[in-house]
C-alpha cells in the first residue's frame, strides 16, 4: 500500500489529530450547507439542528457559508446572525469547523468570538478507538486541475493578506465575479469531479484510518474504496429547492455511522 508518495498519488499534507473526549457519545458530521440569505429554509434547518441536536458535538466539514470574504463580513446582518447561532450552539456542545472551498477565509477571529474549534484539512478523528480521516474533499479531486491551481493560489498566505487588505465591498464584488466566471467555464469533468480513490486510500493507510468522511462532491453515500477502506460522503443541504429538497446528518456513535435527518426544535 502506498504511503502517499508513489507516482500518481498526491502527497499527504500535514494533518491534525483530534481525540474525542471519553464522555462524548455522539458526533454529528455535516458539510456544504452554503448558508446565504436566499436560502431561508436551509438556514433555519441548520440553526435548529445546531441548537437542538442530542449530539455532544457537531463537526462542520467545510462550505458552511456560500461566501465568506473575511471575518469583518460579520458586521453585515445575515453573517452576524449566523455567528450568533454558532456562539449559542458552542455554549451547549462542541462545535468544530473545517474550511471548504467557499469559506476558506473564515479566520481565527470568528472562531475565537464564537467559541468554535478550528479543524485542519485533513484531521484524523480518534473516537472510541475508531480512527476516521475527516476532509472537506476538494483537495482529493485530482482530475480538476484548474480548480486545484486556483485552490493553491487562494490558500497562499501572501494572496490572502493582499485580498483581506482590500475594502469589504471590493472583496464581495471580487468573490461574486470569481463565482460567476467559475460557473461559466465549468465543464462536465469539473462539475462532477470526484475524489481520487487511490490517493484517498493511500492517505487513509498512511494515518491508520479505515474510514474517510468528506463533503464537497454533493454525492452522498457510503462505499468501499478498497478492502478495509470505506468512505462516507456528506450531502449538501438545500431545503429551498422545491424539486429536490435535501438535508442530512452523518452521525457517529460507538456503534458506527448512521444517516439521520436534522434535529428540530420539537426534537424530531
Amino acid at each position: 500500500m502506498s504511503d502517499g508518495s508513489a507516482e500518481g498519488v498526491a502527497a499527504l499534507p500535514a494533518f491534525f489529530e483530534f481525540e474525542a473526549p471519553r464522555e462524548w457519545r455522539t458526533i454529528d458530521l455535516i458539510s456544504d450547507i452554503h448558508l446565504a440569505p436566499s436560502l431561508p429554509r436551509t438556514v433555519e434547518a441548520w440553526r435548529a439542528h445546531l441548537l437542538h441536536t442530542p449530539a455532544d458535538a457537531v463537526f462542520i466539514l467545510g462550505d458552511l457559508f456560500e461566501t465568506w470574504v473575511g471575518d469583518d463580513v460579520r458586521q453585515r446582518p445575515f453573517e452576524a446572525g449566523c455567528a450568533d447561532v454558532l456562539a449559542e450552539a458552542a455554549s451547549r456542545r462542541g462545535i468544530a469547523f473545517m474550511a471548504g472551498n467557499r469559506d476558506f477565509l473564515v479566520g481565527a477571529r470568528l472562531l475565537r468570538e464564537t467559541g468554535v474549534m478550528g479543524l485542519a484539512d485533513p484531521t484524523l478523528l480518534d473516537a472510541w478507538g475508531r480512527r476516521v480521516l475527516l476532509m472537506h474533499g476538494d483537495a482529493l479531486c485530482l482530475q480538476d486541475r484548474d480548480y486545484l491551481a486556483f485552490r493553491a493560489l487562494v490558500r497562499d498566505e501572501r494572496w490572502q493578506r493582499d485580498f483581506l487588505s482590500r475594502p469589504l465591498d471590493e472583496r464581495l464584488a471580487i468573490a461574486a465575479d470569481i463565482r460567476r466566471r467559475s460557473e461559466a467555464r465549468q465543464d462536465d469533468a469539473s462539475r462532477h469531479a470526484d475524489v481520487d480513490a487511490a490517493t484517498a486510500v493511500a492517505w487513509m493507510h498512511a494515518v491508520g484510518a479505515a474510514e474517510l468522511v468528506h463533503g464537497h462532491t454533493h454525492r452522498p453515500g457510503s462505499e468501499t474504496l478498497a478492502p478495509g477502506y470505506r468512505r462516507h460522503v456528506l450531502t449538501d443541504w438545500d431545503l429551498d429547492d422545491a424539486r429536490a429538497p435535501r438535508a442530512e446528518v452523518l452521525r457517529l456513535t460507538r456503534d458506527g455511522f448512521q444517516r439521520v435527518p436534522p434535529a428540530t426544535a420539537a426534537g424530531a
